[in-house]
Parts: C-alpha cells; sequence; structure tokens
C-alpha cells in the first residue's frame, strides 16, 4: 500500500543539495514511485522531500543504511531528518 511520506531536514548548501537530485531518485527508487521537492521560503537551506512510499520496510532501511551517510556528506544533508507519514482522519 502506497504512503505519502515527508521528509525535512536542513542542507550545508542548497546549490550542492540540489545538484544530487538523481542521486536521491536512485537510491529511494526501489521504495518509492514519486518524489517532489520544495525548499522554504523563509529559509533557503531547509527542504522538503515528498514521497509516495511503495515500501516502507526498504524506505525505512535505506534511511538507516550506514552507508546512505555518504550521500549525504555529499550532498551536504544535517540531520536531523524528520519524516512524517500521511494519516487517515
Amino acid at each position: 500500500m502506497k504512503k505519502t511520506v515527508v521528509t525535512r531536514h536542513k542542507v550545508g548548501d542548497f546549490d550542492t543539495w540540489l545538484k544530487g537530485h538523481q542521486d536521491r531518485l536512485d537510491l529511494f527508487g526501489p521504495a518509492m514511485s514519486d518524489l517532489k521537492t520544495f525548499q522554504d521560503t523563509d529559509d533557503p537551506n531547509s527542504v522538503v522531500l515528498v514521497m509516495e512510499v511503495t515500501d516502507m520496510v526498504k524506505f525505512e532501511a535505506i534511511l538507516n543504511d550506514p552507508s546512505t551517510n555518504v550521500l549525504k556528506t555529499k550532498h551536504t544533508v544535517l540531520d536531523p531528518i524528520t519524516v512524517s507519514m500521511q494519516v487517515e482522519p
């Protein structure tokens, strides 16, 4: 079952982070069907990703895999990464 997931985090350099879009598609591709990218209007180094996650187990494994830290460093991703999931009222 597909779930809408929102992640929010800061980056050290927005332009560097934005150039890593294809890396994000490649990394999360096995666990998602869609990815939308947003930048906060009041903080250019605060970003939001809205994903349609098709496999939560894979998604969580990717987020928690220590090898993901290489791409986080390359793209200036700063912790913490906040993950929010859609809920049905």
